[in-house]
């Protein structure tokens, strides 16, 4: 499998939002700070997830991703709600 300039360009701008993220998970200052870039990441590792797909042409790496992306917004919005103050 031989990935074209268009492919290795979006892996690179996914590792780069990847890495991103992590440094603002690291040195965000606040509480919400964190939870927007774990909320980034996640997405950013669903777009990943169907670039993965597309490039192997199998459908079923589109199925995790869409479980993986339902997943991690539930997961954002409980944490979300714990830090407002509200029960989750």
């Amino acid at each position: 499998m031989t990935l074209n300039y268009l492919e290795q360009l979006a892996i690179g701008i996914i590792g780069a939002a990847l890495l991103l993220g992590l440094i603002r998970m690291l040195i965000g200052p606040s509480a919400p700070d964190r939870v927007i870039s774990a909320d980034t990441m996640s997405v950013t590792v669903t777009a990943a997830l169907t670039l993965v797909a597309a490039a192997f042409g199998s459908d079923l790496y589109l199925d995790v991703a869409l479980v993986y992306g339902a997943l991690s917004f539930v997961g954002v919005v409980a944490i979300a709600r714990v830090i407002e103050g509200g029960k989750a």
